[in-house]
């Protein structure tokens, strides 16, 4: 593996902490759907179940910035008694994603963790320059992401 300042400049760390009112087994359910997405988390352009066995599919994202993101993503760990969903990332990026939902007090506390180089020329290019815009837009995403699910797990709990 290429451990060069260059390689390294087209990787990103991302981690996000949700707390939300709803019980774990809720935000759960509701996380692991990733097929609903669409339907509350308005980044999430579209997404399509590519096999059978349906752990794999694969999302269009865009949030603020004028470009879209095709990313794979592929089933790794599906632990409901843990709380914790694992995939692996593959398209425009590449790496692995991360949710763990443990309780919190009364709340739910879902952190985000990933780790994902950026495989699309153009935004391998604008990776140095470009690294606190795309920092940002995903701090946006993940903003909006989480008042969405709050507000979805608010007005219809028994849908997820």
């Amino acid at each position: 593996m290429d451990r060069s300042p260059r390689h390294r400049s087209h990787r990103f760390r991302f981690r996000s902490v949700w707390d939300l009112d709803a019980p774990p087994a809720a935000v759960y359910r509701a996380l692991e759907r990733a097929a609903d997405y669409p339907l509350w988390w308005p980044q999430v352009r579209r997404f399509e179940s590519d096999g059978a066995d349906g752990r794999t599919g694969t999302a269009v994202i865009r949030s603020v910035l004028p470009y879209a993101l095709r990313v794979t993503a592929t089933e790794l760990l599906r632990d409901p008694a843990r709380g914790v969903l694992e995939v692996a990332l593959s398209g425009d990026l590449e790496g692995w994603a991360r949710w763990t939902v443990r309780p919190r007090g009364s709340r739910t506390r879902a952190l985000y963790e990933q780790e994902a180089e950026v495989r699309r020329p153009l935004l391998r290019r604008l990776a140095v320059p470009g690294r606190p815009l795309f920092r940002l837009n995903h701090t946006l995403m993940m903003r909006a992401g989480r008042r969405a699910l709050a507000a979805r797990l608010a007005a219809r709990p028994e849908a997820v």
